[in-house]
């Protein structure tokens, strides 16, 4: 990324005034829920210092929401280094900060949320009745593939792979029986799974190695696993993840500012959809999952 471009970040990603209002009046959004920008703690490898940047990053959130509560939402950074911190921290940042849910940049240090000590975490999850953006990151180890492709490691392609599979662990290590209520969001039209539901069930049932579920792999992904449309700009992607994932299952998404909100704004206007369900994508879904005041 060139010196420009990391101004252009860093300058939008610091205004919660001017630039932001700005663009959100001139596309038409009412309302966004803001987090915390990659790697954000989970690149932290002293736990206990995770945790403290952790609770700073979300006074500090919560402060701009408050400067514009008509506007902003948000969602807390976790300190994933430890089950119970995270689960803490969320239920402060719901119950006393007023968040929609927790926004996680992947894996910590390649510890994945499917292991059962996070159950935890995800019952605490439940019970507040909040969702987790899980969000991309690098792998912790980058694959062989890559090798003298580094354009393949992050968000042309990597990350989404690496979003993806976290998911699918989670899925299949059976998270979601456990915890049927849960609800975790997927970015940049799913990371690519919804798109591959019908071959997840075909295969499972033959190379499920022993792993049982309590229903189809398929099943999960609309009711569990729901999607936002962030990164991906093509009517045609947003047409069959609506096929394949319901109508309350997809949301609209900027990804502000690594997208431009013009594009995203007029992609979204210009979809083929009937009224009803173009309604639930940009403003429905949304006002369901993070129980928003419609007003």
């Amino acid at each position: 990324m060139d010196v420009a471009a990391q101004s252009y970040l860093a300058s939008r990603l610091g205004d919660f005034d001017d630039m932001r209002l700005a663009e959100m009046d001139k596309a038409g959004i009412d309302f966004v829920v803001l987090s915390q920008t990659g790697p954000s703690v989970q690149g932290e490898l002293n736990p206990k210092t995770a945790a403290r940047r952790a609770i700073e990053n979300n006074d500090f959130l919560a402060g701009q929401v408050a400067r514009h509560p008509k506007r902003f939402g948000g969602f807390a950074s976790l300190a994933m280094h430890s089950p119970r911190a995270a689960a803490d921290e969320l239920t402060r940042a719901v119950e006393s900060l007023g968040f929609k849910g927790a926004l996680v940049n992947g894996h910590t240090h390649g510890v994945y949320y499917d292991d059962p000590s996070y159950d935890e975490f995800w019952e605490r999850m439940q019970a507040l009745d909040v969702p987790l953006y899980l969000h991309p990151t690098d792998p912790f180890v980058i694959p062989k593939a890559y090798d003298g492709h580094p354009e393949l490691v992050g968000a042309v392609w990597g990350w989404g792979v690496e979003t993806g599979t976290h998911a699918l662990r989670i899925l299949f290590g059976g998270v979601f029986d456990r915890f049927p209520k849960l609800k975790i969001i997927l970015g940049h039209m799913g990371e690519g799974l919804p798109m591959m539901r019908w071959r997840f069930d075909s295969r499972f049932a033959v190379y499920s190695h022993g792993i049982t579920l309590q229903h189809a792999p398929s099943a999960y992904l609309g009711r569990n696993i729901v999607i936002t449309t962030s990164g991906v700009c093509s009517p045609a992607a947003l047409t069959s993840a609506i096929a394949e994932m319901g109508t309350d299952a997809v949301m609209f998404s900027v990804d502000y500012p690594y997208e431009s909100t013009a594009i995203a704004a007029d992609f979204i206007e210009s979809s083929p959809m009937a009224d009803d369900v173009r309604e639930l994508v940009c403003s429905g879904n949304a006002e369901r999952l993070l129980k928003l005041d419609r007003r």
